[in-house]
């Protein structure tokens, strides 16, 4: 039974316009206060946390690249929100799946969040925003006709607001601190911790002053990782198969490698010269982390011209720079084995061998023994199913023999000093060329050929050579040709509809003392990506 997944979206719409008008009614109002700790109002147990210190500053910068001016008409104006401070936390999770037909199914995801803003205006002007023009948004929200409840309670006033198909959104205004959110229980979390009866996210010792430059900054906990590994099983389990033991192996492991393997993730965003950097600190386990600090090791390698193989109109492209490929496999294949229980570790090595079946290849532990160091795949479609690899040779021999799908007995096909050898079928090539290998989809392995010999490649590319010269264990470059559109629709009006800019982005990965550290520039980053859930359709 093939179902499909559909991301609740009313959420991310309520919490963006509300942080927009709430500026937009405090700009000439506000009375000068110093910058508020926005975590000693959300409770420690808080799952997922995001932050801003300056609403207006972070909006800016995601309009001031080449994609956003190629789009819009003209530049928006965020002076109403400046020096807002504006967090977001999220408590739990909700999911449910909705039977649409015989075969089809839609699963339904629902964050259980709290909206928490210092307005830095007196009482009255909270109280007035929440009853007038935060009203005013739910009710347009909700179409109309949204029963109004308020009450004077624990020093402060109460709202609810209730749609005719029953639907609640709920407010809290305390001082000048607004609380807005779709769960009333985590509200009155959120007021327990700011009142000091309970322990709030600032008291955890998780830390974010580091962050205090950035545009932005989050944080998911273990408990939130471990929840959303929940999700995240459920969802790829339906993603990938249409079988139902597949799909049961899947929603089981992957949330428990997950959970056993990451326990907390610490993100910023900053501006640079390059775009908007996005960076991930991902602790993982001590277990995890002692044996990737001896394993996971970026060889330290001129820079790659692996890069002339590319061709210029790939979609994605992933370089793969470790000093043993080998060995780094096999400490992967060991801690997922073990980051599971036993019968689930032995299936996950059985089935690691077809993992570059992809590609061709049939013998992984072969394969990664006899190429080099830099391995690059490399995708021509957005779903992957076009895809080659392409590595140097250390033993033709032996790659040879890694190849399944590939008769080696027949004489090869030549171009040039190239020798092509394909499946019975056709589908899969193997392509020697000097002391290289290509891999893959005969036509995306053909093309990876012929990039080379035209010199119509990937090299000539601006990132190239930032791409090509990272001391990264991996580095990924990736284009993107929907993002800018629909963040222009969000925050602007377009030139004109339908018209196509791409974006580009590069990906890099390093093993650090614990964990992690991912790092990603592109020009509208995570908080671009979360500005789409707002565009419509």
């Amino acid at each position: 039974m093939m179902k499909n997944k559909n991301l609740n979206e009313s959420g991310f719409r309520l919490l963006f316009c509300l942080s927009v008008c709430l500026g937009a009614f405090l700009f000439n109002l506000s009375c000068s206060s110093p910058p508020t700790d926005l975590r000693a109002f959300v409770p420690a147990e808080t799952l997922v946390y995001l932050e801003t210190g300056d609403l207006a500053k972070t909006l800016d910068a995601l309009t001031e690249n080449k994609a956003f001016a190629a789009l819009a008409k003209n530049k928006p104006d965020f002076s109403a929100v400046k020096n807002m401070q504006f967090a977001v936390a999220v408590t739990g999770f909700e999911t449910s799946e909705q039977q649409v037909t015989g075969e089809n199914a839609v699963l339904n995801f629902k964050p259980r969040f709290v909206a928490v803003a210092d307005t830095h205006a007196w009482n009255w002007q909270a109280v007035s925003f929440a009853e007038n023009q935060l009203g005013e948004f739910v009710n347009e929200t909700y179409g109309g006709e949204v029963a109004l409840e308020t009450v004077n309670k624990n020093g402060g006033k109460s709202f609810v607001w209730t749609a005719t198909d029953g639907r609640k959104v709920f407010a809290f205004v305390e001082k000048s601190r607004v609380f807005f959110g779709n769960d009333e229980t985590a509200i009155e979390k959120c007021l327990s911790a700011a009142r000091g009866e309970t322990d709030s996210l600032a008291k955890s010792g998780k830390n974010l002053a580091a962050a205090k430059d950035a545009l932005a900054a989050g944080y998911v906990s273990g408990e939130g990782i471990a929840q959303i590994a929940n999700i995240a099983g459920v969802s790829t389990a339906i993603e990938t198969s249409d079988e139902s033991e597949s799909r049961s192996f899947i929603a089981r492991v992957l949330p428990q490698l997950m959970r056993n393997s990451v326990k907390e993730i610490v993100w910023t965003a900053t501006k640079t010269i390059n775009g908007i950097e996005d960076k991930y600190a991902i602790t993982t386990a001590p277990e995890v982390s002692v044996v990737f600090q001896e394993t996971l090791l970026a060889a330290d390698n001129a820079p790659s011209n692996l890069v002339e193989f590319v061709p210029a109109e790939a979609f994605a492209v992933t370089r793969y720079n470790l000093k043993n490929p080998q060995i780094a496999w096999r400490s992967l294949l060991l801690v997922a084995s073990k980051q599971t229980d036993q019968i689930s570790g032995k299936i996950l090595l059985e089935f690691s061998g077809s993992l570059l079946a992809g590609y061709g290849v049939g013998d992984v532990e072969t394969f990664l023994s006899a190429v080099g160091a830099e391995i690059l795949t490399v995708q021509f479609d957005a779903e992957g199913e076009s895809a080659a690899a392409i590595a140097t040779v250390k033993n033709a021999e032996a790659v040879k023999k890694s190849i399944a799908e590939v008769n080696f007995k027949k004489t090869a096909e030549k171009i040039e000093s190239a020798e092509i050898w394909k499946s019975d079928d056709g589908e899969t090539a193997a392509i020697f060329v000097e002391n290289y290998v290509i891999i893959g989809a005969a036509e995306s392995a053909l093309k990876c050929l012929q990039a080379r010999r035209s010199g119509q490649n990937f090299a000539k590319h601006e990132l190239a050579e930032r791409f090509s010269s990272s001391r990264a264990i991996t580095a990924s470059f990736g284009r993107d040709d929907d993002s800018a559109e629909k963040i222009v629709g969000v925050l602007a009006e377009k030139k004109q509809e339908n018209q196509i800019v791409t974006a580009n982005f590069l990906t890099e990965t390093r093993f650090a003392e614990k964990g992690f550290e991912r790092k990603t520039v592109s020009p509208f980053g995570l908080l671009g990506a979360i500005l789409e859930q707002f565009a419509r359709e």
